[in-house]
């Protein structure tokens, strides 16, 4: 078994990854999960789903829980498809589309969602927040200024409660030639909003 913990975390070195395609460090996917405030039974929505790590991870953490993943790229599908199989994930529903047109299509309605990107990042978040169920959560990472400010002048506009936005600066201990040094993971921002 790759993962036999209970707890969140695991390595970036543990999946599976495509060229291109970003992977949510393992600090910054902690500091997610966490947002989220995830139920034994929750529906998440994971848009922008990348490499699958959050529905990996939630998939092991919450087992009877739902998890859809969005994803418009084939090759990206077939990515998360491994990772979900690597780890012995089998709650996870893989969904080709491009968010927000295909939300429609999604069933069952989620009371948690997770925006890891996509464009127009504003129309997403505010088309997500149109399904999600009363007293939902949701959570989405910025990793730019202007993504920054579309998503917390969406969450403003859409009247999300009890809104939260926390900037990750984590740096980690590598190896460079004979000595070790600090180095920076990208630092992201994690904004979540409550519907009531």
């Amino acid at each position: 078994m790759l993962w036999p913990y209970k707890t969140p975390g695991i390595p970036d070195n543990l999946f599976e990854r495509f060229p291109g395609i970003p992977l949510s460090k393992r600090e910054v996917r902690l500091l997610l999960i966490s947002a989220l405030r995830l139920n034994a039974q929750s529906v998440l929505w994971d848009i922008g789903a990348g490499t699958g790590t959050i529905p990996v991870e939630i998939g092991l953490l919450c087992p009877e829980s739902t998890i859809i993943a969005v994803e418009r790229d084939e090759d990206v599908l077939n990515i998360i498809r491994h990772n979900c199989d690597r780890f012995g994930v089998n709650n996870v529903t893989i969904f080709e589309g491009s968010a927000p047109d295909c939300f429609r299509e999604l069933q069952p309605l989620p009371d948690r969602i997770c925006i890891e990107g996509g464009r127009p990042i504003k129309a997403i978040i505010t088309e997500a927040w149109k399904l999600l169920n009363p007293g939902g959560r949701l959570v989405a990472t910025a990793t730019t200024l202007e993504n920054l400010y579309l998503i917390s002048e969406g969450l403003a506009e859409l009247q999300a409660r009890n809104v939260e936005v926390v900037q990750a600066g984590v740096n980690r201990l590598e190896m460079r030639g004979l000595n070790q040094i600090f180095a920076a993971v990208d630092p992201s921002f994690i904004l979540s909003g409550e519907k009531f």
